[in-house]
């Protein structure tokens, strides 16, 4: 019950992922990610613990194409699972499983993998993938914001979202960007609504937790 779109900056190494559900706090269950390891969507009957394991993979070398390899070999239940891994060479792998419920599927493109499931139809992936590719030269994250926002908008999940998140790492140990929207109406709308706000403050968190004595965020100058 979810549509998602991960990618990684050739120019910058930033990896991200912008995915939005019709269930409650996608954030907490869907994306994954980390600086200089790479970008993993765990959909579907989404289990976090897979994200974790695909992490400690990635972790130790284990290019795109194994990780979701040894997911699938590894769970009982793979073909409940929509799986999506972008490893931080740029490689890139993605599965649908057989018992996901339609419409579902997944897209492979340059730099960037669309997928979902309980969907109207393909057009939520083309709205993305149109999106992202209009959007390049725009900074990282709002590029992702924008795919999903276009996903939305072609036609998003049957029956409406409920959750959305936004998770973007740069070459730092700990998120550029971590938002999300838990529980809402329309909570890619909220998704915007809060990274507008947060935008301005980006570099001030990026360079509060580099050093911890610079000046309040409600004192900070950008």
């Amino acid at each position: 019950m979810t549509f998602s779109i991960l990618a990684r900056c050739p120019e910058t190494r930033m990896l991200g992922i912008a995915t939005a559900t019709r269930s409650f706090a996608v954030g907490a269950r869907v994306p994954h990610a980390a600086a200089r390891l790479g970008v993993v969507a765990i959909m579907s009957r989404a289990d976090a613990r897979l994200g974790h394991y695909a992490m400690r993979l990635l972790e130790q070398g284990h290019k795109a194409q194994h990780v979701v390899e040894t997911l699938v070999r590894n769970d009982p239940h793979a073909e409940h699972r929509q799986l999506a891994v972008i490893d931080d060479d740029g490689d890139m792998a993605a599965r649908t499983g057989a018992a996901n419920t339609a419409w579902a599927g997944h897209e492979i493109h340059d730099g960037f993998i669309v997928l979902g499931n309980v969907l109207p139809g393909v057009q939520t992936l083309d709205g993305m993938r149109a999106r992202f590719l209009a959007t390049a030269g725009m900074p990282f994250e709002e590029r992702l914001l924008e795919a999903l926002e276009a996903g939305r908008d072609a036609g998003g999940q049957v029956g409406g979202q409920v959750s959305a998140a936004l998770l973007v790492y740069d070459q730092d140990k700990f998120a550029r960007i971590d938002l999300r929207v838990d529980q809402h109406d329309e909570p890619v709308g909220e998704l915007r609504r809060v990274f507008e706000a947060y935008r301005p403050y980006i570099p001030y968190y990026v360079q509060r937790q580099r050093d911890p004595r610079i000046a309040p965020w409600h004192e900070w100058t950008p």
